[in-house]
């Protein structure tokens, strides 16, 4: 009996084995796919920018012309590199410190007992983030027109200029246009994050603090924003890295222009590899892609410290 129950326990634990590689077999099966166009469109191409970045390389043919660090050396000389990194870095300022507080406020708003029409209101403000950037920046070439775009005819019309602008030509006037369009275009998706964040918090300390006497400024103050302090830090990291990536949005708006005055890295990197003038020059633009991604990156560490640091998405205290 006792070799009859241990041959039992040994069939079953045999069983159980080839129940979970059974089933990672078929887990694997399914991410299969998904991993094989992550290696292929994704990490293959990271990884041979680095390669590209030594070589002079126009994208056609094989690497043979070595270039050591002479692409990194021209792309750190070059003033055009430099205007483009640092109007890519202000845009992601403008974006954090203007977007994200407005949409918190926003979210408070539309999570209001009293505000009717939520849904709509949700609807309305989520509907740019849906639509495609390179469309949207395609339509507000046309908003932002000199002549007949409809800032311009409002405007006027309205009394408050005598003549049009040229919103996007202007180099006065370009690059705040961006700045506006962009926030519009990713605000909703700020909002819906601190929705979910506002909703999580728990109802109690809201009832306890209103009984004690609290006004809705001291519960925002004191209870609402410490135990958003979570959910603000992984908003925060997400805006940021997102802003500095606004290729379709300046390419199809102002393709860089007046005057490189809305050059943004990511239009720097394709202006040398795909734009077509001249020659290509991929290694070229590989090499400011490296540098680029390496600004990225330490940005999002210094910003990831911040979210580990506030305790991610697991919620603060108070």
């Amino acid at each position: 009996m006792v070799y009859a129950a241990e041959k039992k326990g040994m069939r079953g634990k045999r069983e159980r084995v080839d129940y979970r590689t059974r089933k990672q077999l078929w887990c694997l099966l399914f991410i299969a796919p998904q991993l094989a166009l992550f290696l292929l469109f994704t990490l293959y191409p990271i990884i041979m920018s680095y390669v590209y970045a030594f070589f002079h390389w126009s994208g056609f043919g094989p690497l043979q012309d070595y270039a050591g660090l002479a692409n990194f050396k021209e792309t750190l000389y070059d003033p055009i590199f430099w205007n483009a990194f640092r109007n890519s870095l202000t845009f992601m300022v403008y974006v954090v410190l203007i977007q994200v507080p407005l949409a918190l406020l926003m979210a408070l708003l539309l999570n209001a007992d009293w505000l009717k029409g939520k849904a709509f209101y949700r609807m309305l403000y989520f509907l740019p983030v849906v639509t495609t950037t390179a469309v949207v920046g395609l339509v507000m070439r046309f908003v932002f027109g000199a002549y007949k775009g409809l800032v311009n005819e409002v405007l006027i019309r309205g009394g408050i200029l005598s003549e049009p602008v040229d919103w996007l030509g202007s180099i006065d006037t370009a690059f705040l246009v961006v700045v506006i369009v962009g926030i519009w275009k990713s605000f909703g998706m700020k909002m819906v994050y601190w929705l979910a964040g506002i909703q999580s918090l728990p109802k109690e300390i809201f009832e306890a603090a209103k009984i004690d006497g609290a006004g809705p400024l001291q519960m925002l103050r004191y209870i609402t924003v410490p135990l958003l302090l979570p959910v603000g830090s992984v908003i925060l990291l997400m805006s940021a890295v997102n802003a500095l990536h606004v290729f379709d949005l300046v390419k199809a708006m102002t393709d860089g222009g007046p005057a490189f005055k809305t050059d943004m890295v990511d239009v720097y990197i394709y202006r040398y590899a795909f734009s077509g003038k001249g020659e290509a020059r991929v290694g070229f633009a590989s090499a400011a892609g490296v540098l680029y991604g390496i600004v990225v990156m330490a940005i999002s560490l210094v910003l990831g410290l911040l979210v580990k640091m506030t305790g991610g998405r697991k919620g603060g205290k108070v």
